[in-house]
C-alpha cells in the first residue's frame, strides 16, 4: 500500500469557535469544506499559550518543560530530536513553509539564532540557503506578523522576484518605512502579502512531490490571524462591526481569580512583583489600553473594529487555504494524504476584559480549531470531542505513516481515534506557561469535565466546572462546598505530571 503523506496547515493565534461552519458570522468555505469532509475535534489544546514552545512541541512530540523551549525568547535546542527526522529516515521529503518561530530574535554566541538579527535579513545568505532546518530538508522561512519590521529571510526575496522592490514601504521602521500609526488597513497589495507567498511555494513544492512520487510531510505555517490587526483590502472592510457579537468582561466576574487577574482591568496596574527580569510578561498590563498605532486607549469603537479585522484575516487566510486544497486536488494527491488544519494557540479579543493573550489559561487561549481529513479513512463530516494535544500530532502522524515512534516522545498516538476505531486516546491535556524562573510559572490540568491551574509557590489557583460553566465565570478554588473537588484535582494533576515523564529508553531486562 502506497505510503500516505501527510499536510499539516496552520494559523496562528486563531480562537477555536472562528470557523464558519460552527459560526455563522464569519465566512470561510475552504475550513467548512475540510470540516464536511473530514472530522472536527472540539477539545483540542495547546501545550502553551504562546508561539515558540507549542511550535517547538509540534515537531517533537514533547512538552515545552521537556524540549527546552519553555517561553518565547528562548530557542529550541538543535540537538532536539524532530519528527521530521523520523520522515526522512523512512524516505520521506520534508518540507516548512511560512513560520517556524524556534528560535529568538536576538542570536549570542552561546544559542546562534537562524531567526534573529542581523541573519534574518542578510537576503544574500538566504539566497542560497540550503542547510536542514529542525528535520526539515526543505525549509522557507520569515518571521513576520503583518507589518512588522522583521520582515526579511525568504519571504522579502520572494517579494522581490515578484517585481515589488518597494516592499518596504509595507513594514515598519527601521527596515521598512510604513507608518505605525497605519491601523486596520494593511496598504500591502494582495498579490504580495505572505498568505500569497505561503500557497504558491507550498504548491510549488506539492508540484514537485507529485513529479517525483514521492511521499513528503508538508507544513504549511501561516502567520494570520496573530495581530497586528492589519488586512489589505478588501478584507479589511469585509465585515461590519456593528453586526458583529463582541465578547467582553462580566462585571465581578474575576472577584475570585488570582490577582493578577483583576489587576489587567486596572488602569496602570504593577506587574513589577512578577517580573524577576525586568522584561515584560505577554498579557500582564491593563487590558483597556493598546500599543495599536497612536492609539492609546482601546474604545469600544476600536474593540469591534479590531474583530472585524481579525475576522476578515481569518478569511483571507481560508482563500488561500483553499488554494493548497484544490493543488492536491488537481495534482490527484488528496486521497492519499492526511491533512490536518489547527493552529498554535487561541486568542482573547474581548473575553473575560482580556486581548492577545498571557498566562490566563482560559479555554479561549488553549482551545484549538483542530479538524483532520483523510478520504476514506478519517469519518467525513463528524465531530468528536474526543481531548487531543498538540504533542500528539508528530506520534500520530508516524504511526498513520507506519513509521516507528520514538520512546522519547510522550504525544498519545491518535490514530484510531481519528480513524475512528476508537472513542478516545487520553482523557486529559496539560498546558503550561513559563514565563519567568519562579514568579510566572502554571499548569493546567483539564478532563472532560473540570479544569485546574496550579501556580508554582502560590496558594491561589482556578478551579472551572466545563460542563456548568462554560464560560468560566465561576472559579471555585476557594469555594468550601468544592474543597472535594479541589483535592481530588489536584491528585489528578500530580497523576497526569507523573504520567508525562519522558521514557527515551525501554526497559529491556529486569536488572
Amino acid at each position: 500500500m502506497k505510503k500516505p503523506n501527510i499536510l499539516l496547515i496552520t494559523s496562528d493565534q486563531q480562537h477555536w469557535n472562528t470557523i464558519g461552519a460552527f459560526n455563522r458570522e464569519l465566512h470561510t468555505p475552504n475550513l467548512d469544506r475540510l470540516t464536511r469532509e473530514g472530522t472536527t475535534f472540539t477539545r483540542a489544546y495547546c501545550p502553551n499559550p504562546t508561539c515558540t514552545p507549542t511550535r517547538a512541541s509540534i515537531i517533537t512530540g514533547m512538552y515545552p518543560s521537556q524540549h527546552g523551549a519553555w517561553t518565547l525568547g528562548t530557542k529550541l535546542l538543535e540537538d532536539r530530536h524532530t519528527v521530521g527526522e523520523d520522515f526522512l529516515k523512512a524516505g520521506y521529503r520534508t518540507s516548512l513553509i511560512g513560520k517556524g518561530h524556534f528560535q529568538p530574535l536576538k542570536s549570542t554566541k552561546e544559542y546562534p539564532s537562524l531567526e534573529a538579527y542581523p541573519v534574518l535579513q542578510d537576503l544574500d545568505m538566504w539566497r542560497t540557503f540550503d542547510e536542514p532546518f529542525y528535520g526539515f530538508e526543505h525549509a522557507e522561512l520569515a518571521r513576520n506578523h503583518t507589518n512588522e519590521a522583521h520582515v526579511g529571510q525568504h519571504y522579502a526575496l520572494w517579494m522581490e522576484e515578484k517585481g515589488c522592490a518597494n516592499w518596504r514601504d509595507y513594514f515598519l521602521p527601521p527596515t521598512g518605512n510604513m507608518d505605525p500609526n497605519q491601523t486596520y488597513k494593511w496598504p500591502i497589495p494582495e498579490e504580495y502579502h505572505y498568505n500569497t507567498w505561503i500557497a504558491e511555494r507550498s504548491n510549488a513544492m506539492l508540484e514537485q512531490y507529485a513529479k517525483e512520487d514521492e511521499p513528503f510531510f508538508l507544513w504549511s505555517s501561516f502567520f494570520d490571524p496573530h495581530p497586528e490587526y492589519l488586512v489589505p483590502e478588501p478584507w479589511d472592510t469585509m465585515y461590519d462591526p456593528d453586526s458583529l457579537t463582541i465578547p467582553s468582561t462580566v462585571p465581578g466576574e474575576h472577584a475570585n481569580n488570582p490577582p493578577h487577574f483583576r489587576m489587567t482591568q486596572e488602569e496602570n496596574p504593577d506587574f513589577t512583583a512578577w517580573m524577576e527580569t525586568g522584561r515584560g510578561i505577554h498579557g500582564y498590563g491593563s487590558h483597556h489600553y493598546s500599543i495599536y498605532g497612536d492609539k492609546k486607549r482601546l474604545t469600544e469603537e476600536d474593540r469591534k473594529k479590531l474583530v472585524a479585522v481579525y475576522y476578515g484575516m481569518i478569511s483571507m487566510m481560508d482563500k488561500y487555504i483553499g488554494s493548497i486544497l484544490d493543488k492536491l486536488d488537481e495534482l490527484g494527491l488528496a486521497d492519499n494524504t492526511v491533512v490536518v488544519f489547527t493552529t498554535d494557540h487561541g486568542h482573547f479579543f474581548g473575553q473575560h476584559g482580556l486581548q492577545q493573550k498571557g498566562g490566563f489559561h482560559y479555554e479561549d487561549l488553549i482551545k484549538l480549531p483542530f479538524i483532520v481529513r483523510y478520504p476514506g479513512q478519517v469519518p467525513a463530516g463528524a465531530q468528536s470531542s474526543a481531548i487531543q494535544s498538540l504533542i500528539d500530532l508528530a506520534p500520530t502522524f508516524l504511526s498513520l505513516c507506519g513509521i516507528p515512534v520514538p520512546h522519547a516522545m510522550t504525544g498519545v498516538d491518535q490514530k484510531d481515534v481519528w480513524l475512528g476505531r476508537r472513542g478516545s486516546a487520553r482523557d486529559h491535556a496539560l498546558c503550561e506557561f513559563r514565563h519567568e524562573p519562579t514568579t510566572i510559572h502554571q499548569k493546567t490540568y483539564v478532563d472532560e469535565r473540570y479544569k485546574i491551574t496550579v501556580y508554582y509557590n502560590q496558594t491561589y489557583g482556578e478551579i472551572f466546572d466545563l460542563q456548568e460553566d462554560p464560560g468560566e465565570l465561576r472559579n471555585l478554588w476557594d469555594d468550601p462546598a468544592s474543597a472535594g473537588l479541589k483535592s481530588e484535582l489536584l491528585l489528578r494533576y500530580a497523576w497526569a505530571e507523573l504520567g508525562k515523564e519522558s521514557m527515551p529508553m525501554p526497559r529491556i531486562w529486569h536488572a
